[in-house]
């Protein structure tokens, strides 16, 4: 399983730079699997919990019924106000819903968590910063992959 302490580990300067933008708003988009195989879009929020990146959910709630069956997602960070100075931050992978012992450590960590909930560990496939350039005249794209450099691409 790829943590998100895995990626601090090997892209340290990007997983801050990552960690800065999903900190810097509550509210993000989070993309599952319906069970036909068609894509939702939800709003959720995430944290930093011990070597992972997680997200919650209200029980028995559509994502979550999408993620126990089919653990798949694309997270979006929220764009912000639109200014694009800041790049948007896009993490794939794989969610698993943690146990009752990693439920309960985490209503430690963040104990004005609504209760009852669901608790998904991410397992990260890639990590992607999408920004404009320092010129501002193409998009600057940043792919972080498990084992692999941070590679740069910019499209004109």
């Amino acid at each position: 399983m790829t943590t998100w302490r895995r990626f601090t580990d090997e892209a340290p300067e990007f997983a801050r730079e990552a960690r800065a933008g999903l900190e810097a708003a509550k509210h993000h988009v989070l993309a599952t699997l319906r069970a036909d195989g068609s894509p939702r879009v939800s709003g959720t929020e995430v944290d930093f919990f011990g070597d992972d990146l997680v997200l919650g959910s209200m029980l028995h709630a559509m994502k979550a019924r999408d993620l126990q069956r089919d653990p798949r997602f694309a997270l979006h960070s929220n764009p912000g106000d639109g200014s694009m100075t800041t790049p948007d931050v896009k993490v794939s992978g794989r969610a698993f819903e943690a146990g009752a012992e990693d439920v309960a450590a985490y209503v430690r960590h963040a104990p004005e968590t609504p209760q009852p909930f669901h608790l998904f560990r991410l397992e990260i496939d890639d990590v992607v910063l999408a920004g404009l350039n320092a010129r501002r005249d193409a998009m600057l794209i940043r792919l972080w992959r498990p084992g692999q450099p941070v590679r740069t691409f910019e499209r004109r």
